[in-house]
């Protein structure tokens, strides 16, 4: 509507120059006319597009130019990535490092991040803030009993799949110990009810960290934002303040109901031996070697024998990991049964004894919950020994059979 005005205005103009040009006429005058109303044409539409560029809050939003402190990333419209992966790293160390998880007389800490794998990213897209991490950890801890030996016991934590995927209640944290005994078995006790709580808010502390901390500037400000810079000094105060209030909140958590603390989840020792017709060297084949796990069981087996490898047994019912492998002399796992406490893991020490005329086997399991104590010995009789010797021919020797 404002170009036709505008060329109506123009019109007595027009007509003037129409008639002291008229001894062109009709087409040099003809072209004329066009000439000028393309040239106003251009001029209207360039001052109202100016217009339309400058004044705010009008037109398609993607195309307005925003009055920017740093005149990038209009409308923070752009893909922009941040890589928090060194800063994870540093930060996840720090939050470990000589953490301490005591009570009574108990006394734990973490000495070390033995591994600390993964990455960790932040992106913005049209405002929206996504983060990416994934990690895996791997920490050592030792503990004593203040009122007892004060002898140091050894173990690790184990955390696979810390991921904005999972919820935090839902990460999976293994607790291990590196010797099996009555105070070493009290103390992961100890580390199973507690401990996993207390590494599950330094988690916390670390999530929470990434997202309020360090994503900080991706969204970049907008119109009337100038005194955002100031806002976010008082934010990032404000953030430290609700941090410590919270640190303060979790650290005091573990205080309440703490008595009977490491007997929680009642456990037993189970010990037996068993003699078998073989060498060593074929009982502990029968153990470790895939083919010959599958033929007792009588069903697919997982079994990567080696240190830290993996073991599933009876569609998933038997699971664990190798810790220690000495041929035909030792083996030790961490063991369970499927339908255990998640985390929790009893330790299997097998040792074989090679005699003239057979082998000793001699089992040590601790950490058996006292629910599943009664059946366990039955079962690795029935489930182990006995199909053992009954798929090779383990348990007849040559002479009784003469």
């Amino acid at each position: 509507m404002c170009a036709l005005a505008s060329i109506i205005f123009y019109i007595p103009i027009l007509n003037r120059r129409i008639l002291e040009n008229s001894t062109r006429w009709p087409l040099e005058l003809s072209e004329l006319v066009k000439t000028h109303i393309f040239q106003l044409f251009i001029q209207l539409k360039t001052v109202n597009h100016k217009k339309a560029m400058a004044k705010w809050g009008e037109g398609d939003p993607r195309w307005i130019v925003e009055e920017r402190p740093d005149a990038t990333n209009v409308n923070n419209w752009h893909w922009t990535e941040k890589n928090a992966t060194p800063w994870s790293k540093d930060r996840l160390h720090q939050l470990f490092q000589g953490f301490k998880i005591g009570h009574s007389d108990i006394e734990c800490a973490v000495d070390s991040v033995d591994k600390c794998s993964g990455e960790a990213t932040v992106n913005n897209r049209k405002g929206k803030l996504i983060f990416f991490y994934e990690w895996e950890l791997v920490l050592k801890w030792s503990g004593k009993l203040l009122k007892n030996s004060k002898l140091s016991h050894k173990g690790k934590l184990t955390i696979p799949n810390l991921s904005e995927e999972n919820e935090l209640a839902d990460v999976e944290i293994t607790v291990t110990i590196d010797e099996s005994n009555d105070e070493s078995e009290t103390l992961k006790q100890f580390m199973y009810n507690v401990g996993r709580d207390r590494v599950r808010q330094q988690l916390a502390s670390y999530i929470r960290e990434l997202k309020e901390e360090y994503s900080k500037n991706l969204i970049l400000p907008k119109k009337g934002d100038e005194a955002g810079v100031g806002n976010s000094v008082a934010n990032f105060k404000n953030a430290n303040n609700t941090r410590d209030a919270v640190q303060n909140t979790l650290v005091a958590a573990p205080k309440l109901n703490v008595s009977g603390i490491g007997c929680k989840l009642d456990v037993r020792t189970l010990s037996m031996t068993e003699e078998f017709h073989c060498s060593a060297n074929d009982l502990y084949n029968a153990l470790t070697k895939p083919e010959m796990v599958t033929a007792f069981t009588r069903a697919p087996a997982k079994v990567d024998a080696v240190r830290g490898g993996e073991f599933i047994l009876y569609g998933g019912n038997v699971l664990g990991k190798f810790e220690e492998l000495v041929p035909e002399k030792k083996i030790k796992q961490s063991w369970r049964l499927k339908n255990w406490s998640s985390g929790h893991y009893s330790n299997v020490i097998i040792e074989l004894e090679e005699t003239s005329s057979s082998t000793m086997m001699s089992l040590k399991q601790t950490g058996i919950p006292a629910s599943e104590y009664d059946a366990m010995k039955t079962n690795w009789y029935r489930y182990y020994w006995h199909s053992i010797k009954q798929a090779f021919g383990f348990g007849t020797s040559i002479s009784d059979a003469l």
